[in-house]
């Protein structure tokens, strides 16, 4: 589990078949979980300067993959014991999305991203939404599309700074919605108690 805060901004060493070697500052170990870009991703060797982890076909297939080279988020997975911020995030990469504007209001940044629609009722207004692994809040739903708005300091350590329109990012939804969603989708009975709803909510 991890909470959409990025602890740093790496540098891809290279992208060899599935090999991904990762030059950063934070020591990894044999095994960790780390997201890359919100892409929860394995350690598989352990370098001087950094780690490598495998990267599978299948996300390969799934991932804004023109995004793991130059500089990268990565963000280690939670610790027993850590202080929970951001938001619960799974790394697991529902979609990608498009960002098709990027409005510049002087003390904090309008950035729109466009998603298949069929991801759409999984994101919530004011509810939390990760991009490229940075945990963030919706301000606007639409059809096809969303509103985030970017405080500076956000722009200026995140790659968000890097982005333009037409740019691809990795999008994970809001994990309580795509629960509730599925639950609603596969249960017998034709509704879902508000009760219902909160026991799930507060399972997590």
């Amino acid at each position: 589990m991890f909470t959409g805060l990025i602890r740093e901004v790496a540098t891809v060493k290279s992208l060899v078949g599935s090999t991904l070697t990762i030059k950063s500052k934070y020591k990894a170990e044999l095994g960790d979980s780390i997201a890359i870009n919100g892409a929860c991703l394995t350690v598989v060797k352990v370098n001087n300067d950094g780690f490598s982890v495998e990267l599978s076909p299948e996300s390969q297939k799934l991932l804004a993959m023109e995004n793991y080279r130059g500089e990268v988020h990565i963000e280690p997975a939670m610790k027993m014991g850590d202080r929970f911020e951001g938001h619960i995030v799974q790394g697991h990469i529902d979609t990608i999305g498009t960002v098709k504007e990027i409005k510049n209001n002087g003390n904090s940044y309008d950035v729109f991203i466009e998603v298949d629609k069929k991801f759409i009722p999984y994101i919530v207004p004011k509810g939390s939404i990760t991009i490229d692994g940075v945990s963030l809040t919706v301000n606007d739903v639409n059809a096809a599309s969303f509103r985030l708005t970017i405080i500076p300091h956000t722009m200026k350590e995140t790659l968000f700074k890097s982005y333009k329109k037409g740019s691809r990012v990795n999008v994970e939804t809001d994990m309580f919605a795509r629960y509730v969603s599925h639950i609603i989708n596969h249960q017998k009975s034709s509704s879902l108690s508000w009760d219902e709803i909160d026991a799930i909510s507060t399972s997590y």
